[in-house]
């Protein structure tokens, strides 16, 4: 306003061209044209009247248009932004446009696409800080161990032996699993799993791990290497594992305030008792991990199990009908004799890998050997003793 007013000034009582009026308001001709000629279609000349303020100033050179008929119609019309936001957290598939066909169907004075897309992304935008992450319904699942451990006592001896927290949390119910467990190595870590999946009743699309080697043997910004195991893991229950970045704790916001509040309210609390075995103290995990999935939110409304039977249940995949085989891994040189060695024992391969570098894959029942992803084409036969 203090522009325009110098522009009227120097118009009226200085009588300036456009050009001058532009360099010496550092604006545009356009700009100068348009300031005069709203002036002259307000018969607003200098010097001002006496008591015009910027805001009169304003009012009188850039009047509100009044809202046609249609316009405030639509305005009747407004998106139910809070449902339909809902929604999108309960279906993974669903998208704006079929939102905004359906929103147009029962109301066809509404706004176009566009304009529904940029109210949306506006109302979203004031929501509290808790809710702009999004998380579908069903998947993700975050995973992590906590920091903190809790002491298990020997019965005869008294010493105490530090059993590992695993805790899982659902993105978009942020509904939580705890387990006490022996080690982190990858038959705990597998077994967590299995058992996080079954406290769920259902297995999520995505899986996102910390970097621990039982997840990833080499952690990378944008090209993680997955454990073997690990993997072979996924495939057999159907998900997909996307790590979090080294040094990104955002990546994993969910299961690091999991990772707090199972510290807050199980291992806390559990500060006084002694617990003389691991299945001891996963009974007392599980009382307490009840209480703490039906505590009431603080910022809305409902508990950890309610959103999770609303939101997540209904959208994860069945568990898998047959239990996975633990696999270890490790990598040999085919020797001139065409066989490998492994756990003291010889395995034949095709004479025609004769020393090139191979991986074997061993469960509790078989011993596979692979070359470049492919399993050999001979059945491994043992050599060695007791095989």
């Amino acid at each position: 306003m203090r522009k325009l007013r110098e522009v009227l000034r120097l118009r009226f009582e200085l009588h300036l061209g456009y050009q001058q009026i532009g360099r010496s308001c550092a604006i545009g001709v356009s700009t100068v044209c348009k300031y005069l000629q709203r002036a002259e279609a307000a018969g607003v000349t200098w010097p001002l009247p006496e008591g015009w303020d910027d805001a009169r100033v304003e009012a009188a050179l850039f009047p509100r248009a009044t809202p046609s008929a249609k316009v405030r119609k639509a305005e009747r019309s407004q998106p139910d932004f809070a449902a339909m936001h809902q929604q999108l957290r309960q279906h993974r598939h669903l998208t704006l446009q079929l939102l905004w066909e359906e929103y147009r169907q029962a109301s066809p004075d509404g706004y176009r696409y566009s304009r529904f897309c940029e109210l949306y992304q506006h109302w979203r935008s004031k929501l509290d800080v808790v809710l702009r992450q999004e998380h579908k319904a069903g998947e993700k699942m975050f995973v992590d161990w906590a920091g903190s451990t809790i002491p298990v006592y020997d019965r005869r001896t008294g010493t105490a032996w530090q059993a590992p927290l695993f805790v899982a949390t659902l993105g978009a119910s942020s509904y939580t699993w705890a387990e006490a467990t022996r080690d982190q190595q990858m038959a705990a870590w597998l077994g967590a799993h299995v058992h996080a999946f079954e406290h769920f009743n259902g297995i999520p699309a995505l899986l996102v791990p910390d970097n621990t080697k039982t997840g990833v043997t080499k952690a990378h910004r944008y090209d993680p290497d997955l454990n073997p195991t690990y993997y072979n893991f996924a495939l057999h229950c159907g998900f997909g594992i996307v790590p979090a970045r080294p040094y990104k704790p955002r990546d994993k916001a969910k299961v690091e305030n999991a990772v707090q509040v199972a510290q807050r309210w199980i291992v806390a609390a559990l500060r006084h008792r002694k617990f003389f075995s691991l299945e001891e103290l996963n009974v007392a995990i599980r009382e307490l991990l009840d209480k703490l999935n039906h505590r009431p939110f603080r910022k809305k409304d409902g508990t950890r199990a309610t959103a999770w039977e609303a939101i997540d249940k209904p959208a994860l995949k069945p568990l898998p009908m047959e239990p996975f085989d633990l696999s270890e891994w490790s990598r040999a040189r085919v020797n001139i004799d065409y066989h490998v060695a492994f756990d003291a024992n010889l395995y034949s391969v095709p004479y025609n890998l004769v020393h090139e570098l191979v991986e074997i894959r061993s469960t509790p029942t078989t011993v596979e050997v692979l070359h470049k992803g492919c399993a050999s084409l001979h059945t491994c036969v043992a050599v060695g003793a007791g095989k």
